[in-house]
């Protein structure tokens, strides 16, 4: 029994002391600091987050934009002014620059066909910076511009920039009058014609020797494969190069009646402007208001609206083999680059 009671007899406990109250200049610096943190923490992310909601909204702006920019098409053109006037009574500027090519007289044809059924449109400039191209390209353009005189009695002048020369000046003789900057280069009024030739690259080079099988004896008259005969040569200058040349006189003589002797400057020279003028292949020099001057004068205009027809941006555009996609090698494309071109196109000499 006392050994029982011994065990259940507690040890005696010890009062405890109040633990001691510290005073602000006793607490810990970091203590202090916690609060602070705390709010630059949320300043940091309420910017975070603020930053976050700009950029979807600018990210949904642009998405927005794409889409316009795809709905317009390649084949919209918008209207730029470029000389303040009646919106009523416009002239409208059609822009012709570089090679022409199937894809170039397009562009041109649909602002043609835009300024003729613009009733507002009194008269036309053509605006020819372009050492020529393609046969078909020259000569469709052409036609577009005397179908537009023909159909709507309005006049068209041509405004020659830089080069107008070879199929940029058979396009422009199909206009009233031709006007050019005293810097100019035209005429070139003839044809060329070639093609590649790849025979010692692919034997003497490669190792390849081709084998080709025709039925006709001229089916493959130009070859990739061999040079030209002399048979050859003359059976191509008479059957494509010669009719294409007589073609060009025939335009040239046709636009510009107040050239007696076509021949005698169709061996392929190309002039200045001040010569031009001289030989009567242009009807003045001067610059691009001189042009509106001119335009105004044969529509009986006191005053106009001029407009520029011009392409907006577009990614579909971008995305075209003439936009950015020139990388891409398909078998038309090697087919358009192995086929012997017959050009209205100024060469540069070699």
């Amino acid at each position: 029994m006392d050994f029982e009671q011994n065990n259940n007899v507690s040890e005696p406990t010890q009062p405890q002391t109040p633990e001691p109250v510290q005073t602000p200049s006793q607490i810990p610096q970091s203590a202090e600091r916690r609060p602070k943190r705390r709010i630059g923490r949320k300043i940091f992310w309420g910017i975070v987050l603020t930053l976050s909601i700009l950029a979807n909204i600018a990210l949904l702006l642009m998405l927005v934009g794409v889409v316009a920019v795809f709905a317009t098409g390649q084949r919209g053109f918008i209207e730029e002014v470029i000389q303040k006037g009646p919106k009523t009574t416009k002239i409208a500027v059609i822009k012709l620059r570089g090679i022409i090519d199937d894809e170039q007289a397009d562009d041109v044809h649909r602002q043609i066909r835009r300024a003729r059924n613009d009733k507002r449109v009194k008269a036309l400039i053509i605006r020819v910076n372009s050492p020529g191209g393609t046969i078909s390209g020259s000569d469709r353009i052409y036609n577009d511009i005397l179908k537009c005189r023909r159909e709507t009695n309005k006049p068209v002048v041509a405004f020659m920039q830089g080069i107008a020369a070879s199929g940029g000046y058979y396009v422009s003789v199909g206009s009233e009058k031709i006007i050019a900057e005293p810097t100019t280069i035209t005429g070139s009024i003839g044809v060329i014609f070639g093609h590649f030739v790849l025979e010692k690259l692919l034997k003497e080079k490669l190792g390849i020797e081709p084998h080709i099988i025709t039925v006709g004896e001229k089916k493959d008259w130009p070859s990739l494969f061999a040079p030209f005969t002399d048979e050859q040569r003359e059976y191509l200058k008479e059957r494509l190069v010669r009719p294409a040349y007589e073609r060009f006189v025939q335009v040239v003589a046709q636009g510009r009646p107040a050239i007696t002797d076509v021949r005698r400057l169709a061996d392929g020279s190309i002039y200045g402007a001040a010569e031009a003028r001289k030989e009567r292949l242009i009807d003045k020099i001067g610059y691009l208001d001189d042009a509106i001057e001119t335009a105004m004068s044969l529509a009986g205009l006191e005053e106009a609206q001029v407009v520029e027809y011009r392409k907006p941006f577009s990614l579909a555009n971008l995305l075209s083999p003439r936009g950015g996609n020139m990388l891409k090698i398909d078998k038309t494309t090697l087919y358009e680059l192995s086929t012997p071109q017959l050009l209205y196109l100024w060469a540069v000499p070699k």
